[in-house]
C-alpha cells in the first residue's frame, strides 16, 4: 500500500508564498516509475487540476489559473513532490491534494491517479 502525506499548508497574506510537500511511503512505491499531480478543491467547487510532473521530472504541466506562479518539482531520493506557490491570491484558497500514478506519462485528470493524500488547507487572506 502507498501512503501520501502532504504538509506545508497554512494561512498567508495575498502576494505571499508557501511550499507544499508530499511524501510517499510504502513497500510498493517506486519513485522513478511514478508521475505526480497536485489538485485543489475549494468549498462548493469541484476538484481542480493544479500541476503535474512526469516520472523523470522532464515534463510539467500547469492549470491556467496558476501558470507563472506555481512550480512543481520532485526529489526521488526523498520520494517527495513539492509545489512552490508564489504570488498567492485569495482565489487560491482551497484544500490541496497530492496524487501519484504509476506510469511514465503526464496525467491531468483526477480519475487517472492511483493514490491520494489526505489534503492540506491553504488559506490566502486579502
Amino acid at each position: 500500500q502507498v501512503q501520501l502525506v502532504e504538509s506545508g499548508g497554512g494561512l498567508v497574506q495575498a502576494g505571499g508564498s508557501l511550499r507544499l510537500s508530499c511524501a510517499a511511503s510504502g513497500r510498493t512505491f517506486s519513485s522513478n516509475a511514478m508521475g505526480w499531480g497536485w489538485f485543489r478543491q475549494a468549498p462548493g467547487k469541484e476538484r481542480e487540476f493544479v500541476a503535474a510532473i512526469n516520472w523523470s521530472g522532464g515534463s510539467t504541466y500547469y492549470g491556467d489559473s496558476v501558470k507563472g506562479r506555481f512550480t512543481i518539482s520532485r526529489d526521488d531520493a526523498k520520494n517527495t513532490v513539492y509545489l512552490q506557490m508564489n504570488n498567492l491570491k485569495p482565489e487560491d484558497t482551497a484544500v490541496y491534494y497530492c496524487a501519484a500514478v504509476r506510469g511514465r506519462g503526464l496525467r491531468l485528470g483526477a480519475h487517472e491517479y492511483d493514490y491520494w493524500g489526505q489534503g492540506t488547507q491553504v488559506t490566502v487572506s486579502s
